[in-house]
This record gives structure tokens, C-alpha cells and sequence, in this order.
């Protein structure tokens, strides 16, 4: 979890980048910014990291040959916390990388923020921290102001919404030796171009955490009993919903995952058990992410995934079942007379 009621903003270094693939090119500030305009720090404060209060996947820098020090982001953020006299130099060593790596013709130009933040908090611990963000997306805003007798209408073109944060990125300098604490928005051009920020220019891998492990294993779960069980056996919904509901009501009662428990309880079939096992065991060979035999849950992740739990049966388009209980209190059937399925549901009163 992260919070910023206690941070500070304390040098702020801002710049141009064009697309490259466009032949535009970028500008450099010459020197970096100490705003001492309360108002004007807090409004940016809040632009910059409010969108990472809800954020709770994290994640290092990383690189392909693993030495962290060929990541070039990691490089220039390393050095400013060795020396923070190098600050702005640096930010301008980050804004020239990204202008090389802004090569796709749908990447959009717009200015780029590198601040320095003292006292943000990351789970309950507080550090400095170096916000990199770039705003891409430029709104037009109606102003009113009282004259004379009445008021006067005008209006500002290309201005930035402080409720918007296209891209950024927030590095924590604790855990260098791991590739720091890193966490990252992108709200802009989800498409194919968009990876240039978080693959390309910062060179992320998601921290193998609990909450990265319990998110991914019911993830893995999730996908076993929605798309794999139909390859094997003649599963009806309501039966792939009851599976579903018994997984989310272990995860939401355990305080650790069990493989083999897990298995038992929520599954409780021997061929069914192997072949999640199996699927399991496909899912972190493809990717190349492990995933623990045991952990701690992660409740965070619990709640995330629990939005994507679906417990509806839709049928048709007339009527929707909600299944939260035994699912053996409904049946399933075939009308000869109708041609029609039906569902028959038990109940003893109607609330």
C-alpha cells in the first residue's frame, strides 16, 4: 500500500519529448525546479501520486543479461540517490534514453516529469522516492471570473487535467540490490505501441510476492475451471460457478495457500487434481513465473480477484441465477414437450 500524506516534494526537473519516429525531437530544461508555491506543490503532489494509492502490484527493474546496471533506468535513478546533487543531470541522461526508445509512430509527444519525493510510504515503511511520469493527453478548460457586473467566460486550450496521470512510475530507494520498489501506471494506449514504457523504457518484472502469488495462482485457477475442464469433461455451469465459489471462499478463510490442500477441499477429485496440477505446472513454464506450493494469502489480492469471480448463470437472455451456496439445490434438465433446458431451484422462503 502506498500513501503520501506525509511526502514532500523537493526538486522537480521537467522536459519535452517529441516522437522520434516523426522527426520530432526533445527539449531540455537547463535546470531543475525547488517550487516553494505551496498550493501550487501540493496540486502537484497530488497529480503525481494519487493514482498510486489504489496501486498494489509492484515491481523491480530488471534486465535480459541480469546485471541491473545495464538497465539504463535503474543506472541514472541509482546515482541520484548516491548523490542527490546529480538529480537533474540524470533526469536529463532519462529523458534522452526515452526519446531514443519513443519509436513507434502512435507514441505521443508530451512533457516529462522527473521529481524527487521525500517521505512516501510503502508498506508502512517511508522512503525517498523518484517519480518519472510523462503527460500525453491535453484537455481544454472553461474559466469564470466575476467582472464588473457580471462575469467574464474565456477558456485555456492544451492543458492538463491534475485527475489524469497518463504514464508514471514511482522507485522507492529501498531494495537496490533487488532493482528497487517500483510502482508503475500506464493509463494511455493500451494497444501494442503502449509497452514501450514498462517493458521497454523501464524493463520491469513483477515482484514474486504474495500478493503476486496468491493473485496468480487464483488467476491460474480461475482459467483451469473456465476454459480447461470443458477439453476434459462434460462440466455444466453451475458446476464450473460451484467450483469457482469453493475457491473463493477458501482463499477468503485461509491465511495460506496449501497446494495439496487446496486441491483436496476445493476440488476433491483425483483426476481433476492432476490435471489443475498439470495446468498449473504449463501456466509457469509458458510464462517463466513460479508459483509457490505454499504462501501466505494475500487479502488485497483476494479482493482484486473477486471482482472477476463470476457466480452468475445467464441464461439466455430472460432470467440470471446467482449462485453463492449448494449447488445442490439446483438441477438441471430437458424439457421433451418444450425442447427447452430448464433449471429447477430448491429454497424454503423468499427474502
Amino acid at each position: 500500500m502506498i500513501t503520501f500524506f506525509e511526502a514532500s516534494l523537493a526538486e522537480l526537473s521537467i522536459h519535452r519529448i517529441g516522437n522520434k519516429a516523426q522527426d520530432e525531437f526533445y527539449v531540455l530544461s537547463e535546470a531543475s525546479m525547488h517550487i516553494q508555491d505551496e498550493l501550487l506543490k501540493n496540486l502537484l503532489i497530488q497529480y503525481f501520486l494519487s493514482p498510486y494509492e489504489k496501486v498494489n502490484e509492484i515491481f523491480r527493474f530488471t534486465h535480459p543479461n541480469n546485471d541491473l546496471n545495464l538497465n539504463e533506468v535503474y543506472h541514472f535513478i541509482a546515482q541520484v540517490f548516491e548523490d542527490g546533487a546529480k538529480f537533474h543531470e540524470n533526469s536529463v541522461q532519462l529523458a534522452k534514453y526515452l526519446y531514443d526508445i519513443s519509436s513507434h509512430p502512435k507514441i505521443k509527444a508530451g512533457e516529462l516529469y522527473v521529481a524527487y519525493f521525500e517521505n512516501v510510504q510503502i508498506e508502512g515503511e517511508l522512503h525517498d522516492a523518484i517519480g518519472i511520469f510523462k503527460s500525453e493527453t491535453k484537455e481544454t478548460y472553461l474559466k469564470v471570473y466575476p467582472e464588473q457586473a457580471g462575469f467574464k467566460l474565456s477558456y485555456e486550450e492544451e492543458a492538463i487535467n491534475i485527475n489524469k496521470l497518463d504514464k508514471g512510475c514511482l522507485i522507492f530507494n529501498t531494495e537496490k540490490e533487488e532493482g528497487f520498489k517500483v510502482a508503475v501506471i500506464d493509463q494511455t494506449n493500451r494497444s501494442a505501441e503502449a509497452v514501450y514504457w514498462k517493458d521497454e523504457f523501464l524493463k520491469l518484472k513483477v515482484r514474486n510476492d504474495n500478493y503476486n502469488q496468491t493473485s496468480n495462482v487464483m488467476g491460474v485457477y480461475k482459467n483451469f475451471v473456465t476454459e480447461k475442464l470443458d477439453q476434459e469433461y462434460d462440466i455444466s455451469k453451475a458446476d464450473k460457478i460451484d467450483l469457482l465459489n469453493k475457491s473463493m471462499k477458501y482463499f477468503k478463510e485461509k491465511e495460506s495457500f496449501d497446494l495439496d490442500e487446496f486441491s483436496n477441499e476445493v476440488i476433491g477429485n483425483k483426476e481433476g487434481i492432476e490435471s489443475f496440477k498439470n495446468f498449473k505446472k504449463s501456466y509457469e513454464e509458458e510464462f517463466d513465473t513460479a508459483i509457490a506450493d505454499t504462501f501466505d494469502i494475500s487479502g488485497a489480492a483476494v479482493k482484486k480477484q473477486a471482482k472477476v469471480f463470476k457466480s452468475v448463470l445467464k441464461l439466455d437472455k430472460n432470467f440470471h441465477i446467482y449462485i453463492h451456496g449448494n449447488k445442490e439445490l439446483i438441477e438441471k434438465g430437458f424439457d421433451d414437450d418444450k425442447s427447452m433446458n430448464y433449471y429447477k431451484v430448491y429454497f424454503k422462503e423468499e427474502e
